[in-house]
């Protein structure tokens, strides 16, 4: 019979002796193995076997070998116990007791082995993306503790995560070379595509194999790795074709990140479906995003696209982004040498990225302006230099935020056009088509909603800013500065206080546009699923609070804070400072509560276009917006035009979600091969709650008390409030998403933008501790 016959009904033990004399590129570990069933009529005979090998003067393992672990379908992962560093015959008879107590059936096994010492490193390498079944090895790797067993059980300080395509070149890593030669061979004798396998090094020779078993993933077929690999290498050349000197940019190392900016993978996810992902270039990154920082003073990008899709993923061009973040009015040179500089910080700190605003470019006049300008190197920016880029942030920062007529303001007057025009509208368009009621709703969305919700967008990054400056010099404490986001009367407060005190019609007419991932087609609306965001009517999960009084500051700092700003150049006192603070703060959440609603009825005229050529809503999410503003302007067949984009649309998703991309890319080569990002994730308030941890898409388990894991920071996900958590986890999202400033007004501690790592790692978790004060998430179970 051969291996890969047998190898389904081998135990773990059985695994490792059948595998030991076969293996070119692994060592196994000697062992010594009963059943339950043979260690209880003489567990002195199985004692005689292990002292015959002379190992009970050195540290030894006992490990479960349960019939029903390490089966493809249940593997049974950390049900049982292993027990290490048993030292002397008592303390060993002891462990193989607790292991055999712990095994359900007479004829499951356990086995003694040597501890293995002065490990360098350990880990555990899935050879197929379980969640995808991508063509990728994904080595998760623990090089600081000495231990074997830190990887699996969810406890390494510091672990590591290696992605690593099949059709990557070796890596520049010996000892991930050796391990990845360790899974191919495991792979051929096997003849498994999927498997699980646990390994330690002690010293440059071969590994040591510590367990192997089929892995519950999707093996693929040799023709989808082709594809995977083709796409990939088209990323590649592109990668390297944008990151080329441009005419038009002065400089900037080539950089594409998920998260930098407009942040795609926060708004729609790292593997949107084309619809959302091509309405959110047209309302947004394609053109809108750079005619806003051209007209607020920033330097004029039109025309370059902010996002690129890479084979599905869409990524920012941080450089691109950089140069859209130098004031207009200073010159190329010293324009350039900031871009630069900002490259440099980013690649210096690569966990930044999804705060760039905060931690890598300068795009504001500040209170601590002066000290944030001393981190450009002297070498290189001279004090000349300094002052001028000052004196343009300043006439910037003033422009944009005060006074009656500031930019920000006019764009506030913009979103209440918005609002007239969508009620106008509503009332005028019963004789149009549903393509030309999309068509239009989403031209209006682009003229009076994205644009100056871009705007809006940018002076709320200021007043946070401008905030954070305030306690970086003493004149607010930290917790007051909580305390003015928390006191800001939001979308999010004010929908809390509805659905409390609203007939549940009133409520809808008022929020039922929203819906989680605001471009995602398939998503329902709240007014399609109430229930199922809210409860029941009347169910008492919701809670009303009334409007929180706005923050003062005592008479003496406001003195101390009138002197600062003129000082500083600034033309506020410190209440108009305040004023502007809830005003952007509060104008960004309304603003985009009033452009998606008028996206969100455009979904739904699409839909019926879609209906109306014989396709439903989840085929029509495949399609591009482009062929769908075509058929606007002709007259085309709407069903052979459809059914083409939805096909091509559908074949490319289908590699889009077997491909993975590190967080950000800085050249050709990490396209097929790279770490994952050690993120530092943002902690929101300063409580300690721990729950069960569930994600938010689990049918028919109550959120009540749980920590909620979601994939993003859209505000979409804002149902979960009404069903009581106790805190919530998200993969993607920043230092001031949407969902960062609603977890601070309703007090519930959070952690935004865990990446992709420790994301992977939490979501594994039965139950979880969220320490927000001591930035720290604890696996509990």
């Amino acid at each position: 019979m051969s291996l890969a016959l047998e190898f389904p009904t081998w135990t773990k033990a059985e695994a490792l002796e059948q595998l030991a004399p076969r293996l070119a590129c692994a060592r196994v570990l000697p062992q010594v193995r009963t059943d339950v069933r043979g260690w209880r009529a003489d567990p002195d005979a199985v004692l005689a076997l292990v002292r015959a090998r002379g190992w009970l003067d050195q540290p030894l393992i006992v490990r479960s070998s349960a019939r029903g672990e390490d089966q493809a379908g249940a593997s049974l992962a950390g049900r049982f116990p292993s027990i290490r560093d048993c030292r002397g015959e008592a303390a060993l008879r002891s462990a193989i007791e607790q292991v055999a107590a712990a095994l359900p059936a007479d004829d499951d096994q356990l086995f003694v082995q040597p501890c293995l010492c002065d490990v360098r490193s350990s880990g555990v390498v899935f050879t197929r993306d379980p969640g995808s079944g991508g063509h990728y090895a994904i080595v998760a790797y623990d090089q600081r503790s000495g231990r074997t067993d830190l990887i699996t059980s969810g406890r390494a300080v510091e672990p590591r995560t290696y992605l690593h395509h099949e059709s990557a070149p070796p890596a520049a890593d010996p000892e991930l070379v050796r391990v990845l030669e360790l899974s191919r061979e495991l792979q051929r004798l096997l003849e498994c595509a999927a498997l699980d396998i646990e390994y330690a090094c002690v010293d440059d020779g071969l590994p040591y194999l510590l367990q192997v078993r089929a892995l519950a993933a999707a093996a693929g077929a040799p023709a989808e790795a082709d594809e995977e690999a083709r796409a990939l290498r088209r990323v590649q050349r592109r990668v390297e074709e944008l990151g080329g000197p441009h005419p038009y940019l002065l400089g900037g190392a080539p950089i594409f990140g998920a998260m930098p900016d407009w942040n795609p993978a926060e708004v729609l996810g790292a593997r949107p479906r084309p619809l959302a992902l091509s309405l959110y270039r047209e309302l947004v990154t394609d053109g809108i995003w750079a005619y806003q920082r051209r007209n607020y003073g920033y330097r004029d990008l039109r025309s370059f696209p902010l996002v690129h899709s890479f084979a599905g993923l869409p990524y920012v061009d941080v450089r691109v982004s950089f140069h859209s973040f130098v004031p207009a009015d200073l010159g190329d040179e010293l324009g350039g040498r900031l871009v630069d500089e900002y490259a440099h910080r980013l690649l210096a700190r690569p966990p930044d990225h999804d705060k760039v605003e905060f931690s890598i470019v300068d795009s504001c006049a500040t209170l601590d302006l002066e000290q944030r300008l001393a981190r450009l190197p002297a070498a290189r920016f001279s004090p000349a230099d300094r002052a001028r880029i000052a004196d343009s942030l300043r006439t910037l920062t003033n422009r944009i935020t005060s006074g009656p007529q500031c930019l920000f303001r006019l764009d506030l007057d913009k979103i209440a056009a918005l609002e007239r025009r969508q009620q106008e509208f509503a009332g005028r368009a019963a004789g149009l088509d549903p393509l030309s009621r999309a068509y239009w709703r989403l031209e209006d969305c682009k003229r009076y909603g994205t644009l100056p919700f871009a705007g809006i967008a940018r002076a709320a990054f200021i007043a946070l800013q401008i905030l954070d400056s305030l306690v970086g010099t003493g004149l607010l404490e930290r917790a007051e500065r909580e305390l003015v986001l928390h006191s800001s009367d939001s979308v999010r407060a004010r929908m809390d206080r509805d659905l409390a005190m609203l007939p549940r019609a009133q409520f809808l007419a008022r929020y039922g546009h929203l819906r989680p991932g605001t471009y995602e087609v398939t998503t329902p609306r709240y007014d399609e699923a109430p229930d199922a965001y809210f409860g029941a009517p009347g169910g008492g999960a919701a809670r009303a609070e009334p409007p929180h009084r706005r923050f003062e500051l005592d008479a003496p700092r406001k003195r101390r804070l009138d002197a600062e700003l003129a000082a500083q150049g600034l033309a506020h006192d410190a209440r108009s400072l305040f004023e502007f603070f809830y005003d952007a703060i509060e104008g960004r959440e309304h603003a985009k509560f009033v452009f998606t609603r008028s996206l969100s009825d455009a979904l739904v005229d699409l839909v019926e276009v879609a209906r109306n050529a014989g396709f439903s809503r989840d085929d029509l999410s495949y399609a591009e917006f482009d062929a769908l503003r075509g058929l606007h302007s002709s007259c085309d067949d709407p069903r052979a035009v459809l059914e083409r984009s939805i096909e091509a649309g559908r074949a490319r998703h289908a590699v889009t979600r077997r491909l993975t991309l590190p967080a950000l890319i800085t050249a050709p080569s990490d396209v097929l091969a790279f770490h994952l990002s050690p993120s530092e994730p943002n902690y929101v308030g300063q409580a300690r709650v721990e729950g069960p941890a569930l994600a938010a898409a689990c049918a028919g388990e109550s959120l009540r008390g749980a920590i909620v894991l979601l994939p993003n920071a859209d505000p979409g996900h804002d149902w979960i409030f009404a069903h009581g958590v106790a805190g919530f986890v998200t993969q993607y999202g920043g230092y001031n998403s949407h969902m960062a400033v609603r977890a601070l007004e309703l007090g519930v501690p959070a952690v935004i933008g865990a990446g992709e790592e420790l994301y992977r790692r939490w979501s594994l978790a039965r139950r979880l501790r969220l320490d927000c004060l001591n930035r720290k998430v604890e696996v509990l179970a």
